[in-house]
C-alpha cells in the first residue's frame, strides 16, 4: 500500500511531536531523488529521510545514516544554504493532501529572521521536494518541471508555487454526514471508485474498508443504495475521519504468512483474519513495512532465474509421468494377449483356417472368450503372434514402472527445492540451493557459491525448552536427520508433502504432549502445507528414519510412525539466532 492521506497525517503528527523546534544540523542528499535531514535539539538528535522517488515515496524518522556522495547535488547544496540551522517551527498538511510543508525560521543575510517552506509532496509519480521562500515562490526543487513536461503547473526557480486544484474532490476530514450523501450520490458508477473520485487522499484499501465496514457490495452501483444503506455508509466515513482529525491512529502491518502485504494507521477490519503487528509510531511502521517488503521482493528477484528452471524442470517431469502412466495402463492388456495365445494354442487343431474370430472355453473362468484374428494367418501363427505381443508389452511394463520410479523422485526432489526456496530469506540461504541444482544437472556450477557465506538450519525453543531444528533445504535436511539427530531424538515431517524435516532434541528426557505439538505445527509451517487449515504430520524416532541408496538429498523412508493433525502456527516458539 502506498501512502495515503491518513498515513501523511499520522506522520504531521508524529513529526510534529518529534521535531518541533529542533535545529536543523545537517543536510545530505545520499540519492538522486531523496535527502537525509539531521535535526537536533538540546539532548538528543534525529533523522529525517524524505524520498520523492515515483515507485517509492516516503517520509520516516530513521536510526541509522546513510552515505552521502563526496560532491554534493545542486539542490542540497541550495538547501544547505537555506536551511542549515534553521528551526523548524511546525509541520503542516492541506486538507488531506499527500503533501507535508516542513516551516522553517532562519536568520537572513542581513540578520533578520526569515520563511523557508520545504514542501513534501508523496504522490507517485508526480512526487518531489520543493523549497519556498517566504512568499510561497519556489526557490529550488529536487524535480525541475517545465511547461513541456506539464500542463498543470511549472516546478521551477522563481516561480510561484501551488498545489493543483482538484474542484471535484472533496476534503474528508471536513466533511458531513449530508454532504457525503450528495457527493457521493453525484458520483456514477460503482461503490468502489466513487470514494476514490470523490474525496482527496483516500487509498483504495482505505475505500474497500470503509465500504466493508459499511456492509455494501463494492461493486453495486451507488445509484441503487438504498437510504438506510446511504445513512450507514456515511456514518462509518465521518466517524473514520474524525477518528483522523483527532489524531486517534492506530498503526499496524498486516502479514500474510511471513510475508508483510499491507499497512495501515487505522484498525483494518477486512484484515481480521491477517495476523497483524503493531507499532508506536507511523516511522517504525513504515520502516518495518517497506524494509521487509524490500527484503521479500529482492529475494524474489534473486531467486527468480531458480524458479523458472525448477518450475520449467517441473512441467516436463510432469508431462513424462502422465505419459509413463498412461503406457503403463496401456500395459494392462498383456493378459489378455497371454491369454488369447494360450486359447489358440489349445483348440488349434479344431478352428477352420480364414476365421476372423473364434469363441474359446476358458477353463480358468468357465466363461466363453471370444478371440480376434487374422483370417490371412493360421490359428497357430495367431497365437505366435499374440505371445509375441505379450512378451513385448510384458518387457515395456517393466522398463515403465523401473522410469515411473524415477521419475517420480525427480518430481519429489524438484518440488523439495522448489519449496527450500520458498524458505530463503538471505543470500547465503540460496548457496547450498544451488549446489543441490548443480550436482543434480539443472543449472552449471558457480565458483561463486564455494566463496560465499553458508546458511544455518533454523533453530527455535519450545515453550517447555526442548530444541528444535528446522531445515531450509534438503542438504541440511540430511544433515539433521543423520548427523545432529540422536536416535532417540524425534523426526517430524508433513505428510505427502514437500517441506522441512524437523528435528526436536529430546535430550534423553520424554517430551510432554505440548511438545509433540509444537514440533508437528513447526512441520506443517515449515511445508506446502503452510497456507491450510489444518495439515497431517508424521512423527518417529530419528532411529526408524532411513536413506535409500543412490537417493537425492533431503529423500528418506521410514515404515513405523505416527501421525497428528495440526493447525501450522510457530506463534509459540522462540527463535533462536546466532
Amino acid at each position: 500500500m502506498a501512502m495515503d492521506g491518513v498515513a501523511v497525517a499520522a506522520l504531521k503528527n508524529e513529526l510534529n511531536k518529534e521535531l518541533e523546534e529542533m535545529r536543523l544540523y545537517k543536510i545530505s542528499q545520499p540519492e538522486k531523488d531523496a535527502l537525509l535531514l539531521t535535526f537536533k535539539g538540546r539532548s538528543t538528535a534525529k533523522r529525517l529521510f524524505l524520498s520523492a522517488n515515483a515507485s517509492l515515496p516516503l517520509t520516516y524518522l530513521v536510526e541509522e545514516n546513510r552515505p552521502a556522495p563526496l560532491t554534493a547535488p545542486n539542490f542540497c547544496m541550495v538547501l544547505r544554504k537555506h536551511l542549515t540551522n534553521a528551526t523548524l517551527l511546525r509541520v503542516t498538511q492541506p486538507g488531506l493532501e499527500r503533501i507535508l510543508r516542513f516551516e522553517f525560521t532562519h536568520t537572513g543575510e542581513l540578520g533578520d529572521p526569515e520563511m523557508r517552506v520545504l514542501v513534501a509532496e508523496l504522490m507517485g509519480k508526480h512526487s518531489n521536494l520543493i523549497l519556498l521562500d517566504g512568499n510561497e515562490t519556489i526557490i529550488d526543487s529536487i524535480k525541475h518541471i517545465s511547461a513541456a513536461m506539464s500542463s498543470l503547473r511549472e516546478v521551477l526557480p522563481g516561480r510561484p508555487y501551488f498545489i493543483p486544484t482538484q474542484t471535484d474532490r472533496g476534503n474528508p476530514l471536513t466533511e458531513t454526514e449530508e454532504g457525503f450523501r450528495k457527493r457521493i450520490q453525484a458520483s456514477p458508477g460503482p461503490v468502489s471508485k466513487a470514494l476514490l473520485s470523490s474525496y482527496s487522499g483516500i487509498s483504495p484499501v482505505l475505500s474497500s474498508e470503509l465500504i466493508f465496514r459499511a456492509g455494501l457490495d463494492p461493486a453495486l452501483p451507488v445509484s441503487v443504495l438504498t437510504e438506510e444503506e446511504l445513512a450507514r455508509f456515511a456514518s462509518e466515513f465521518c466517524s473514520l475521519f474524525a477518528s483522523v482529525r483527532g489524531g486517534d491512529f492506530s498503526m499496524q502491518v498486516y502479514y500474510e504468512g511471513d510475508v508483510p502485504e499491507e499497512f495501515s494507521c487505522v484498525r483494518m477490519t477486512q484484515f481480521s483474519d491477517l495476523a497483524a503487528k503493531s507499532w508506536d509510531t507511523v516511522s517504525g511502521m513504515l520502516f518495518s513495512y517497506y524494509s521487509e517488503k524490500e527484503k521479500t521482493t529482492r529475494m524474489r528477484h534473486k531467486t527468480a532465474d531458480l524458479r523458472q528452471i525448477l518450475t520449467t524442470c517441473l512441467e516436463r517431469c510432469s508431462k513424462k509421468w502422465d505419459l509413463q502412466r498412461k503406457q503403463l495402463k496401456g500395459c494392462e492388456k498383456k493378459d489378455s494377449c497371454r491369454l488369447y495365445g494360450e486359447l489358440l494354442t489349445a483348440y488349434a487343431y479344431q478352428i477352420p483356417e480364414g476365421q476372423s474370430s473364434y469363441e474359446a472355453l476358458d477353463w480358468n473362468t468357465n466363461e466363453t472368450v471370444t478371440v480376434p484374428m487374422d483370417k490371412d494367418l493360421t490359428p497357430m501363427e495367431n497365437a505366435a503372434r499374440y505371445f509375441k505381443r505379450y512378451d513385448k508389452l510384458k518387457r515395456t511394463e517393466e522398463a515403465v514402472k523401473r522410469e515411473l520410479v524415477h521419475t517420480e523422485m525427480e518430481h519429489n526432489h524438484l518440488s523439495s527445492i522448489l519449496a527450500s526456496l520458498k524458505l530463503c530469506t538471505e543470500e547465503p540461504d540460496l548457496v547450498p540451493i544451488r549446489e543441490e541444482m548443480a550436482a543434480s544437472g539443472y543449472i552449471k556450477k558457480s565458483r561463486t557459491d564455494k566463496q560465499s557465506k553458508k546458511s544455518k538450519p533454523l533453530h527455535f525453543l519450545t515453550s517447555e525448552g526442548f530444541d528444535l531444528y528446522v531445515g531450509k533445504n534438503n542438504f541440511q535436511n540430511d544433515q539433521l536427520t543423520f548427523k545432529l539427530a540422536n536416535g532417540n531424538d524425534l523426526w517430524f515431517h508433513a505428510k505427502k508433502m514437500p517441506g522441512s524435516h524437523v528435528i526436536l532434541r529430546t535430550g534423553g528426557k520424554e517430551p510432554t504432549d505440548r511438545s509433540y505439538e509444537e514440533a508437528a505445527a513447526c512441520a506443517a509451517y515449515y511445508s506446502d502445507g503452510r497456507g491450510s487449515d489444518k495439515v497431517e504430520v508424521d512423527y518417529v524416532q530419528g532411529k526408524e528414519v532411513k536413506k535409500p541408496n543412490g537417493a537425492p538429498p533431503g529423500f528418506v523412508v521410514y515404515y513405523t510412525n505416527f501421525s497428528m493433525t495440526i493447525t501450522p502456527d510457530i506463534s509459540a516458539l522462540k527463535e533462536i539466532r546466532v
